[in-house]
């Protein structure tokens, strides 16, 4: 593992915890458009159905990658800027 790798580690945890937070918070935004209700189903919930359940995994699943790559993109792009190394 090169040094670069090294000190990306905790830059990649900090951004990882940052993209779940931004995921999370779009998802709900999404969802009150999508459905109108301000939460939605977990898979323990016994009013809902399977079409509803499913469909929001999905979503959020979706959300959730599309914004972790972002911001994992964008950490290794000032990564390369701040020390000229890419850290992957």
């Amino acid at each position: 593992m090169n040094a670069s790798k090294v000190a990306y580690r905790p830059v990649g945890l900090a951004l990882g915890a940052v993209s779940g937070l931004i995921a999370g918070a779009v998802f709900k935004q999404v969802w009150k458009v999508v459905e109108g209700e301000n939460d939605a189903p977990s898979a323990m919930d016994e009013d809902r159905s399977w079409k509803q359940i499913l469909f929001a995994a999905a979503v959020q699943g979706a959300i959730f990658a599309v914004v972790k790559a972002a911001v994992d993109r964008s950490g290794a792009v000032a990564t390369r800027r701040v020390t000229g190394t890419w850290p992957g």
